[in-house]
């Protein structure tokens, strides 16, 4: 059974597979630090200075009555909370990793389009006297011993 398995993990499209997801994760990590990071606190300076990831409904007091000031102390004092600007912040890092995504098989097909076969040139012949393949350039057949014609 382990040979199996063994035979199985090392197949080229799992390891394939398991780098695309491994690069996918960290692609995954970068845009969620470039929304949080870099595109929201502007956004939410132009909004008027609003903090998207504290952006949040009550659903339930905690332990310590609110108002609570941020999502963090909302969650310390144990209040269940509709954290929707965290969900804002994940609708827009997963609309820029679709576009990515997008770009990506888009011009993988513009590659797989532009590639044109190159017509191999056949390597063997057919022997008119005896019907056996034999190499192109060959001026004498191998099996009948027949001369051929040059060409």
């Amino acid at each position: 059974m382990f040979k199996e398995f063994k035979e199985f993990a090392l197949r080229g499209n799992v390891v394939d597979m398991a780098v695309g997801i491994i690069i996918g994760a960290a692609f995954g990590t970068i845009v969620n630090s470039l929304v949080a990071d870099i595109i929201m606190p502007p956004i939410g300076l132009l909004l008027g200075g609003v903090d998207f990831t504290n952006l949040f409904a009550v659903l339930r007091e905690g332990k310590v009555a609110g108002p609570y000031g941020s999502l963090a102390a909302a969650k310390a004092a144990g209040a269940v909370t509709l954290n929707y600007g965290v969900f804002i912040n994940t609708i827009i890092s997963f609309l820029i990793i679709a576009f990515a995504v997008f770009l990506l098989v888009r011009s993988i097909n513009k590659l797989k389009r532009q590639q044109v076969p190159v017509p191999v040139a056949p390597a063997t012949k057919e022997c008119p006297f005896c019907m056996s393949v034999i190499p192109v350039k060959a001026v004498r057949c191998g099996h009948c011993t027949s001369e051929l014609k040059a060409g």
